[in-house]
């Protein structure tokens, strides 16, 4: 099966993002860290916008995603992202081509 990717932009409330980005590096890095077919899950601040958290994301296949995001764990991150979003993520889903340091 092939490998599977995500782009999300997460919209923080104003002034809010270092406070996303505190239960990003809790919960959700210790949601992932037990799942076998993730493969990159990192977040990155947008570099023109303070509100704005983009993630990459890499599965090893599509079931791998929807294993992670029907998972309990991301019921609780939701919940606990909530109050610091201003909006609902905007998901980006790609399939890999060619990349540095990634095997497809």
């Amino acid at each position: 099966m092939a490998k599977t990717a995500l782009l999300a932009k997460l919209t923080a409330k104003e002034g809010m993002r270092d406070d996303l980005l505190a239960v990003i590096a809790d919960i959700g890095m210790s949601n992932v860290a037990g799942e076998p077919g993730t493969e990159v899950y990192a977040a990155h601040k947008d570099q023109n916008d303070a509100d704005v958290v983009w993630f990459y994301e890499l599965y090893s296949d599509q079931d791998a995603l929807a294993a992670h995001g029907g998972s309990e764990q991301m019921k609780v991150f939701g919940q606990a992202t909530r109050e610091f979003m201003a909006a609902r993520p905007e998901l980006i889903f790609l399939d890999p081509a060619v990349a540095k340091g990634l095997e497809f």
